[in-house]
């Protein structure tokens, strides 16, 4: 027999055993215990070997097309719903979904549907998927127009101290790093005194680049409530810096790296002066922070300093707070965290029932109500000076401590003493 020829493990098992049983070595019962056949297969077996040899064992069905194979009708029947023009950029379970309710209940699964369309260059299938290419940005021209922000929690002290964060500001013009400090985690107010100390020190940048954490975008769908900012993009929309968040970790490489960087060489850096806190690592940041800019920090294309100075009627400590806002009650109080406060305000109470007052919150926790520009008393309903008592009607003038009044006494005709008391009767008796 010409060609190449293709066995299973099995077919060699009977192979083997059937020349040792046509040899007269292996007996038929004990072949057939031996392959899990019946005797009568065994005599089978050894009659097509004397008679055709080797292929003789071998399996009909190797290379024939398999009993369950789809129809042409039905393969044809998906590429003509594919090759309409409304229907190029439908995927496997949707195309399967469609054709199920034009055709009867005996149609095919989706999986054969995505084997159609892998088979015939349709779909990809995720292991064959091509990587998504991610073309090169100009740098931006000056320096402080686009500042890309980044925080990267890692073992920044090794085993040394716990696991912190580092946020990261890098300038996309120069690559340059002007300022990084080490936080607790990634949280509102660590973005916001980070940021302050940037501006304090820099500047205002025109843009700030971020990714889409929480901190700088409302990420949950549907959200009603609230005015579709974060707290950290409200602030920097008072102070005029626009806030671009990236859509992907590429589109804001440039931090990307320097956190790689850092995670390299800052690392080993602390290591040498067993840094292990995150005071300390602040401390150890400037000075590092100068070597590593003048290795790697590039010429901006045009000379000229883009960040803008403060104006002079900004009060970095009035803007860099957190605002809420809350509604006040018929009885002039509000909610907010879980305290329950009391609002007062001298001849303005009925106007501001049901209205909206602002909450601020400084960085130390301290709360504080303003109502169009206006500041509002307000006590934690535990704290009150004269808290409110609650008391029936029927004890008002007790709480009042109103002199009471003197208790009446029926007269001698009245029927309460006309009639004689009549004794008690003893139920025991």
């Amino acid at each position: 027999m010409k060609g190449r020829m293709y066995m299973s493990i099995k077919e060699i098992d009977r192979v083997r055993i059937v020349e040792r049983v046509c040899k007269g070595e292996m007996r038929l019962s004990k072949a057939a215990e031996a392959l899990d056949i019946s005797l009568r297969q065994v005599k089978r077996l050894k009659k097509k070997y004397k008679e055709e040899g080797l292929p003789g064992l071998l399996s009909k069905k190797v290379g024939a097309p398999s009993n369950n194979r789809l129809s042409q009708e039905k393969v044809n029947l998906v590429l003509n719903f594919l090759n309409r023009e409304e229907h190029r950029d439908f995927g496997p379970i949707l195309v399967h979904e469609y054709l199920r309710e034009e055709c009867s209940e005996g149609f095919m699964s989706a999986s054969s549907v995505r084997a159609i369309m892998i088979r015939y260059g349709l779909w990809a299938s995720k292991q064959n998927k091509s990587k998504k290419i991610y073309r090169l940005r100009q740098r931006r021209a000056q320096k402080g127009e686009l500042l890309q922000l980044d925080g990267s929690e890692h073992a920044w002290f090794e085993d040394r101290g716990s696991r912190c964060t580092l946020i990261v500001f890098v300038d996309d013009a120069t690559s340059e790093v002007p300022h990084l400090k080490f936080v607790k985690s990634e949280n509102t107010w660590d973005y916001l005194d980070v940021t302050r100390e940037y501006i304090e020190k820099h500047g205002r940048p025109c843009a700030l680049y971020p990714d889409k954490h929480s901190v700088f975008r409302i990420n949950r769908e549907g959200a009603i409530s609230g005015t579709g900012q974060t707290q950290f993009t409200r602030v920097m929309e008072e102070l005029g810096i626009k806030v671009i968040c990236a859509n992907s970790p590429q589109a804001k490489g440039r931090v990307e790296r320097r956190n790689r960087d850092f995670q390299n060489r800052l690392v080993k850096a602390m290591r040498l002066e067993k840094i292990s806190t995150i005071e300390a690592g602040n401390a150890f940041l400037p000075a590092f922070l100068a070597g590593f800019n003048n290795k790697f920090a590039k010429a901006p294309k045009n000379p000229i300093d883009a960040h803008k100075p403060l104006p002079e009627d900004k009060d970095l400590d009035k803007i860099f707070r957190l605002k809420y806002t809350r509604r006040i009650s018929k009885s002039l109080t509000l909610q907010f965290k879980g305290v329950l406060y009391q609002i007062y305000a001298d001849r303005m109470e009925y106007t501001l029932r049901k209205t909206e007052v602002t909450v601020l919150e400084d960085r130390d926790g301290k709360v504080s109500f303003e109502q169009k520009g206006k500041k509002l008393k307000a006590v934690p309903y535990d704290e009150m000076e004269a808290p409110v008592e609650v008391v029936g009607s029927k004890e008002l003038s007790t709480a009042l401590n109103e002199p009471k009044k003197k208790r009446h006494k029926p007269g001698s005709r009245h029927p309460w003493k006309r009639f004689p008391k009549r004794p008690i009767m003893n139920p025991r008796a």
